[in-house]
């Protein structure tokens, strides 16, 4: 027997996915999880009886529905998939992702679209911002069309532009979760910052890196990645998020001064192996903790005197702009960000149902 759920796979950013209306899945947390498990195909490496990809970026799920609120157009819930354990995360947020809410909700009917663009205010339930997209509609319609590139995706497409409000402390409430710009673990200065996620940020060279290597190299050091991570769960515990190491949430990156036109280099980690690209809620992160007097990014920062928030971002995939809207500082000293947004595109890979096997009759597995 099977459960037969629709779905539409899209490309959103630098990753993909399902999207679900949430009214097609199980309302109770667990038993969407163990729907979502077996539609993806996890655990297994290859993901080869669901339709995963195999890897974190195309192990993701977005999951739509109406808002009860006025001011808010559109809700939705991000759902990290393990690959290779019967886990499912909904503490983070993805940026990437976001990217093909607003289409996916105009044309499933969720909202209405305005000639010619038409801008939705997006709650993500998982952190409680609101992000403000502006999404390419000419006559009512959502045209995936266009020139907007971004590195990492071949060819080009319709601009999404993506603004999120009031980031600070999305997770844990606080821009510095640990109440300190640098904190000392295992001998090394390190920043953890809460702006869009929480994210904690290793100076490349105190690791022995250039920071400027490939997601290869990385992935192959074992040595590095158990470091990394001994760092990451201290810094979670003086973060006030407990014993996280079933969790992707804070995410870790390398950090280093720039080689070529960017502002910072970075490499993210998804938290156990390099990210191909670099996910936005990281970038965003990153680029506030750019201007942030003190940390370990702001002292690698080379910023752009004639636009010093515009914050340019060396990763694997190439470079991604971040544009701070700074309003003054606060008291102590650190800037007061208003919104940061960004560009991405998305589209609509296939559209239809997804089947997934039930354990018993009227039980989904």
């Amino acid at each position: 027997m099977m459960l037969t759920i629709p779905c539409t796979l899209m490309r959103g950013g630098t990753s993909k996915g399902p999207y679900f209306h949430a009214a097609d899945l199980p309302a109770d947390p667990s038993e969407r999880d163990r729907v979502l498990l077996a539609a993806m195909g996890s655990p297994h490496a290859r993901q080869i009886d669901g339709i995963g990809g195999g890897d974190t970026l195309t192990s993701k799920v977005v999951i739509v529905s109406p808002s009860s609120r006025a001011d808010i157009d559109i809700e939705y819930l991000f759902a990290q998939v393990s690959v290779e354990t019967a886990t499912v995360d909904t503490t983070p947020n993805c940026g990437n992702m976001l990217a093909g809410v607003g289409p996916f909700a105009i044309e499933n009917g969720l909202v209405a679209a305005t000639d010619p663009v038409t801008t939705l205010r997006i709650l993500n339930v998982n952190t409680g911002k609101i992000v403000e997209a502006v999404i390419q509609t000419p006559g009512g319609k959502v045209s995936y069309d266009g020139l907007a590139r971004i590195d990492g995706v071949p060819g080009s497409g319709a601009p999404i532009q993506l603004n999120f409000r009031d980031a600070a402390g999305a997770k844990t409430g606080r821009l510095l979760p640990t109440g300190r710009v640098v904190d000392v673990v295992d001998g090394v200065g390190v920043s953890c910052i809460d702006f869009s996620t929480p994210l904690v940020f290793v100076p490349a060279e105190a690791m022995g890196k250039t920071g400027h290597e490939t997601k290869a190299e990385l992935d192959a050091d074992r040595k590095l990645k158990i470091r990394l991570e001994s760092i990451r769960l201290q810094v979670a515990l003086l973060a006030g998020l407990g014993d996280v190491r079933d969790k992707v949430l804070p995410k870790i990156a390398l950090v280093a001064s720039p080689q070529g036109r960017g502002v910072i280099a970075s490499r993210y980690f998804t938290p156990w192996n390099c990210h191909s690209a670099y996910a936005v809620t990281g970038a965003l992160c990153l680029a506030a903790a750019s201007i942030i007097p003190g940390s370990v990014v702001q002292g690698l920062a080379r910023p752009k005197p004639e636009d010093p928030y515009l914050v340019t971002i060396e990763q694997p995939a190439g470079t991604l702009d971040i544009r701070l809207d700074v309003a003054a500082k606060g008291a102590d000293g650190i800037p007061l960000i208003q919104s940061a947004g960004l560009i991405r595109t998305a589209r609509p890979l296939f559209r239809g149902a997804v089947h997934v096997p039930l354990c018993d009759p009227g039980q989904a597995a």
